[in-house]
This record gives C-alpha cells, sequence and structure tokens, in this order.
C-alpha cells in the first residue's frame, strides 16, 4: 500500500467534506447570523459531537484499531469477525443507552454546559429541545467509527473519507429547502444532524459485506478481545479528546460573555478543522493500522521510521496552513460568512478567535500523528497523563485569558495547550526511544523556514485591508481570495522545489 496515494486519496474525500462544511456554514450564517439562536444549536450540538470525538472517533478507535489489527494479522478471519460481532453488539447497546439517557436529561445538560443560559428562558428552552433531537447522533457515530475502523484496517480508506459529506450535504438541504416548514426554522439544523447521522450508517453497509465483515448481534462481555479492548478504552476517552473536553468547558465561559461569543468561536473553530482534517485526521487515520502492524511484528526500526515520515509531512503542510489563517482570516471568513444576518462585526470578532486558534494548529494536527504512536502500542497511560496536564493548563490559561481578550482568549488557550500537549508527546516517544528522528532535520528544518518566510511577505503585501475586504462585492472576494491561496500555495511549494523538495522523497509503502 503506498501511504502517500492513501494519504492523497483520504484528503481528497476530507477536502470534499470540508468544501461542503463551507457551503454549510455559508447557508448557515446567511440564514441564522450569530445570535441566540445559532448560539442555541451550536451549544445543543456540541455535547453529541463531543461525545462522538470521545466515546467514537476519540478513545474507542484508538482502543479498538491496533487489537483488531493484532487479531486479523495473527488469528485469522473466525477470530477476529467473532471480535467484530461482540465489540458492535456491546458499543451498540451502550451507546443507544446513552442516546436514550442523554434525550430525557437535556435540561440537565445544559444547566451543565452552558449555565449562563439558563438567564434567558427562551433561549435555554430552545437548547434544551435541540439537544434532543440531536443526541442520537451519538449513537448513529458511534457505528459509523466502529465501521470506519473495520474498513480502514483493511485498507479501505476511501468510504470512511467520504462519510462526513453526508451530513453536510444534510445540512445544506434541510437548510436550504425545509427551513420554512419548521418553528422556529433553527430547529431544522437539528434535524439535519439527525437524518445525516443516519445517513452516514447506512453507507457503511455494503463495503462491510463486501470484505465479510458486516457485524452479527452477539452479546459476549467474557470475549478476552472485548475486555482488552474495554481497558486502553476507559482511560483513553481523555487522552485522546482533550481538546474537545477543553472547547466544552469553554461553552461554559463563553455562556457568560456577550451573545455571540459561542457563535464567533464555532464559526473560528469550523475554519480550523479545514486543515486539522486535511492533514492530522488524514495521516492518523492511515498510520494507526500501519503502526499498529509493525508494532505487532516487532519492527521497531520501520515504525520509528513511518513516524518521521508522518512529522516531516505533518510540518511541511501545516506550517503554511496556520500562517494563512492568521494573514487571510478576514479575507476568509468575509467570503465565507459576511453575507445576511452575519454582520461586519461578526466578522471582526470571529477573526480574533481564528487568529487565536491559528497559534496552535501545528500542535493540535501533530497530536493527532503522534498519539497513535502510543496507541498503537496499546500505551494509553502516557497520553492519558499528559492529556490531563494540558487539560489543567487550558483552565488555568482561560481564567488568565477571558478577561482581557474575551472570547478570543478560550481560543488562545486551547492552541497554546495543544502545543504544549504535543511537546510532551513527543518527548515521551524521544525517552523511551519509540522514535529516533532520521538523519536531515536540521536542514529540512531550514528550509520550511526559508519557504515559510517568502509566502508570509507575499501574502501581507498582496492580501489588502480589512476595511476593503468588508465592503467589496461577493464575487470579487472570492476571486481575490481564490488568488491569493492558489497563489500562496504556488509561491510556497515553488520555493521548496528550488530547495531540493520533491513528491518521491515522500512516497512510502506499508504491508498494513
Amino acid at each position: 500500500m503506498n501511504l502517500l496515494r492513501a494519504l492523497a486519496t483520504v484528503s481528497g474525500m476530507t477536502l470534499l467534506s470540508r468544501i461542503l462544511g463551507f457551503v454549510r456554514d455559508f447557508v448557515q450564517a446567511r440564514a441564522f447570523g450569530a445570535g441566540i439562536e445559532m448560539d442555541a444549536f451550536v451549544v445543543a450540538f456540541r455535547l453529541p459531537n463531543l461525545l462522538r470525538r470521545m466515546f467514537a472517533e476519540g478513545a474507542f478507535s484508538q482502543a479498538f484499531v491496533p487489537i483488531l489489527a493484532e487479531y486479523k494479522n495473527k488469528r485469522g478471519p473466525d477470530e477476529t469477525r467473532r471480535l467484530l460481532d461482540h465489540v458492535a453488539s456491546i458499543l451498540g447497546v451502550v451507546v443507544l443507552l446513552v442516546s436514550v439517557i442523554g434525550a430525557f436529561a437535556a435540561p440537565a445538560i445544559i444547566y451543565a454546559t452552558a449555565p449562563g443560559f439558563s438567564a434567558d428562558a427562551e433561549k435555554f428552552e430552545l437548547t434544551v429541545q435541540l439537544t434532543r433531537i440531536t443526541f442520537p447522533y451519538i449513537f448513529f457515530m458511534s457505528l459509523v467509527a466502529l465501521a470506519g475502523g473495520v474498513l480502514n484496517t483493511w485498507s479501505r480508506f476511501a468510504i470512511p473519507a467520504f462519510t462526513p459529506v453526508l451530513l453536510n450535504l444534510s445540512f445544506i438541504a434541510m437548510a436550504l429547502l425545509a427551513a420554512p416548514y419548521f418553528d422556529p426554522p433553527i430547529l431544522v439544523l437539528g434535524w439535519a444532524v439527525f437524518i445525516g447521522g443516519l445517513a452516514q450508517v447506512l453507507l457503511q453497509i455494503r463495503p462491510l459485506a463486501q470484505i465479510g465483515m458486516l457485524p452479527r448481534f452477539s452479546l459476549d462481555f467474557s470475549d478476552p478481545g472485548v475486555r482488552r479492548i474495554l481497558k486502553l478504552m476507559a482511560p483513553a476517552i481523555l487522552g485522546v479528546s482533550v481538546s474537545q473536553i477543553s472547547l466544552l468547558i469553554n461553552t461554559v465561559f463563553a455562556s457568560f460573555l456577550p451573545s455571540g461569543s459561542v457563535s464567533w468561536l464555532y464559526y473560528a473553530d469550523r475554519l480550523m478543522e479545514f486543515p486539522a482534517g486535511m492533514l492530522g485526521v488524514a495521516l492518523g487515520t492511515i498510520l494507526l493500522p500501519s503502526l499498529s502492524k509493525m508494532h505487532a511484528d516487532e519492527n521497531p526500526a520501520e515504525f520509528s521510521a513511518l513516524l518521521d515520515w508522518g512529522l516531516r509531512l505533518t510540518l511541511m503542510l501545516t506550517l503554511p496552513a496556520s500562517l494563512g489563517l492568521a494573514l487571510l482570516a478576514v479575507p476568509l471568513i468575509s467570503t465565507l460568512f459576511h453575507h445576511g444576518a452575519f454582520g461586519a462585526e461578526d466578522v471582526l470578532q470571529t477573526r480574533t478567535a481564528l487568529m487565536a486558534y491559528s497559534l496552535g494548529l501545528t500542535g493540535l494536527i501533530l497530536v493527532k500523528v503522534l498519539a497513535p504512536a502510543f496507541y498503537s502500542r496499546q500505551d494509553v497511560r502516557t497520553p492519558v497523563r499528559i492529556g490531563i496536564i494540558s487539560l489543567i493548563l487550558t483552565q488555568l490559561m482561560n481564567l488568565v485569558f477571558v478577561g482581557p481578550l474575551q472570547h478570543a482568549g478560550l481560543a488562545l488557550s486551547i492552541g497554546l495547550a495543544s502545543c504544549i500537549n504535543a511537546g510532551m508527546l513527543y518527548r515521551g516517544l524521544r525517552k523511551r526511544g519509540v522514535y529516533n528522528p532520521l538523519p536531515g532535520w536540521g536542514l529540512f528544518t531550514g528550509k520550511l523556514l526559508a519557504a515559510l518566510l517568502v509566502l508570509g511577505v507575499a501574502v501581507f503585501f498582496t492580501s489588502g485591508s480589512d476595511s476593503q475586504w468588508l465592503h467589496m462585492g461577493s464575487g470579487e472576494r472570492v476571486i481575490r481570495l481564490v488568488a491569493l491561496v492558489v497563489g500562496g500555495i504556488g509561491i510556497y511549494f515553488a520555493v521548496l522545489f528550488a530547495l531540493g523538495f520533491r513528491v518521491a522523497d515522500f512516497r512510502r509503502r506499508s504491508h498494513a
């Protein structure tokens, strides 16, 4: 399997999803702006989305994939199939109960996660109603995460990477076509979550059947493989979900800030998710099965070399993205969201959050590359310990930054904590001798810095002022933004090419 080609496949599908995600955000911003109703939806969707990332795509995947890979490579198809049946049955029953409990306990959940909303009865009730509609999403996405883990282990990356497209299509279609039939109209977004989650589950059935791994219902808590997964999963919940827990706690802080603060953070986070998904999620997706196989095959040299490849790709692709988000914050936000109810003040307030987030983008993506190195070795304690430290530091920084910087201070805390998290994960791998950098890092870093300097100067002097972007027409914004982004990408990679970088240098194969 060509890992660079697999990365391109996953990134390409993620790019499609992110583009549709921006269309979705454009539609939402135009229809609902950044006011009370949008705040209510963001809070209502945040907890099921958080649980999805923690239990389904986070801790569950990190615990499940290494053991599934071990079974596939060492124990044969029959034992692997039995393990899958037992895991799928237990997961389905547990998350179904969680979904039901969450729907009934919605008022208590909102009191806990957004206590500032309780001062406005109408806003509080709307948030509770939306929470009840969106909570089954955790059930759907847990099954999708299970299917994705299986398909990725069989090197079938395209379908899991394409799956999020369906949620964005659901948002777009429902907001454009069905909003007039709901009272209040914001409820349409809640039902878009429900329909999109169900559609993603249905998409997995045929691919699983094709590889003979469509799960059958079979409860067995005594299965030793299940017990190992549960043992790994329990502490991993915190270790792989620190940034999501921080976002939830930030919602508590933001609920006491001026109206619109939750939405400004949401839109900035959506822009951050574009490179985070394109690079971090894609790299983590293809690295985990390969690293798990190398650990099972007792091949530490190849394990370290693959991690080195992932880190170099991460820095080469993430650092210019971080610089671009900071320098092009207003052009990006005004082009995508400055329409209808989303005003100039919303653009400027979202800009401050995005610039703060951008400082931590590299750290955020490095965590998604470094953490699988621990989980592939079935080491959960180290990331958990580091995660707890990062979470504590995030909240301490919140207390320091939220006063002078308001909502942007909350974004800055998450960004800085992500960098600290990545640094500690890296140190842990080096200390254990798991990762030994290959030669050439000094020259590699110097060339990257030179390309980034040229990119930064070029974008700074050609992007124009914030006032210009706020007052130009939508068509002109799109043309100028595309020119800036394409030109920036061209300049950056032209400099790297002139300095000796070649695509062939980053090709790598794995037999996972």
